[in-house]
């Protein structure tokens, strides 16, 4: 029998690689959204999390095997993200039918769980890094918990199984994305090729010298099926990353390689990309129009202040997988390789010249 799936947030960076693993595994698979884009093969269900009588209406006839929770909703204070992003993790599970089967729902959170909320992102007390899933939570007030806490409650009430899966800064495709490194700085590269401007590492000393990793979205949406289907898995929380390690002073030069720039020389001075790039939405907007690109608005593409965040980080950040090896999952992906092959997809989509 096909198996279904439920996709929330199909659109984004990790929903819609989640979604074409899925349809090459011939699962039937609905995305929902508030404003869905049209997906081939895949049903679309609009909907607003944050009301649940509008949910629960455009979730009365789906009832999937495994549900996907890939989205959130940025506001400007931890307080609202609480609040917002717990409601709508809570509306959703409140208002799905009955399971008529066995049913699985993931959660995607992030590394937030270790370095706390973007409010005090990096400070105070820290586990040690690798991070491992075993350190459990910080002393202080987190979105990712009260999801997590929604879940856990759902899952006790309605008898389902579930995973949280914790990766570290996603590299994929999506226009619109609050949190979108790998195009942030394709598009970087492309506005200092441009301008003959240098191309400088924005971020701190720590992170250029440092040891780190990431998650490229194709690893983590196997992570996420191979957890749906791995009974052992179940309800287990996990980190997800590509499984190599690497310093940005080693992966800055190469990513400059691609686009065809030489990488400037890192002085330690932190030079975010919110402000080099402050002025570049008429730039990157000529850019757009003579090579005929679908995007010119500098802003849906670049979420320099995400990418600030991560490179600008005073500590070191490392992420333990052996939880995932002893359960069974041995996906691997080089990082150096996910870049370049977003880079390939941006140019191929018209994204990027």
């Amino acid at each position: 029998m096909t198996r279904t799936a439920l996709v929330v947030g199909a659109s984004g960076i990790v929903g819609s690689a989640t979604v074409a693993l899925l349809k090459s595994r011939s699962w039937s698979v609905a995305g929902l959204a508030r404003r869905p884009t049209m997906q081939d093969g895949v049903q679309p269900v609009p909907a607003d999390l944050q009301d649940a009588p509008g949910t629960a209406k455009a979730l009365a006839a789906i009832d999937p095997d495994a549900i996907f929770i890939t989205t959130w909703l940025r506001q400007d204070t931890e307080a609202k993200n609480i609040r917002v992003n717990a409601a709508m993790v809570r509306n959703l599970l409140d208002g799905l039918p009955k399971a008529t089967r066995p049913r699985h729902v993931a959660l995607v959170t992030g590394l937030k769980h270790y370095l706390g909320p973007f409010e005090a992102y990096g400070q105070g007390g820290l586990p040690q890094t690798p991070f491992r899933e075993e350190q459990g939570r910080l002393n202080i007030e987190n979105f990712y918990y009260a999801q997590e806490d929604e879940l856990f409650a759902a899952a006790a009430r309605d008898g389902f199984s579930w995973s949280v899966h914790r990766p570290h800064t996603v590299i994929g495709l999506a226009v619109g994305n609050a949190m979108n490194m790998g195009t942030t700085l394709a598009v970087y590269a492309t506005l200092c090729r441009e301008t003959q401007r240098p191309f400088t590492f924005p971020g701190s000393a720590t992170q250029w010298t440092g040891l780190t990793d990431m998650t490229d979205a194709g690893q983590l949406a196997s992570h996420l099926l191979w957890a749906t289907e791995t009974e052992a898995a179940h309800d287990e929380a996990f980190n997800v990353v590509n499984g190599d390690i690497f310093r940005w002073q080693w992966m800055w030069p190469r990513l400059a390689e691609w686009f065809g720039l030489r990488a400037a020389s890192f002085d330690g001075t932190v030079r975010p990309l919110e402000e080099q790039m402050a002025g570049d939405a008429g730039v990157w907007r000529a850019i757009a129009d003579r090579e005929g690109l679908i995007e010119p608005d500098l802003h849906r593409l670049a979420s320099a202040w995400h990418t600030d965040a991560d490179l600008g980080r005073p500590i070191e950040v490392v992420t333990d997988m052996s939880k995932s090896r002893r359960f069974g999952f041995a996906g691997y992906q080089p990082t150096d390789d996910a870049f370049f092959a977003l880079f390939e997809q941006l140019r191929f989509n018209r994204l990027i010249p």
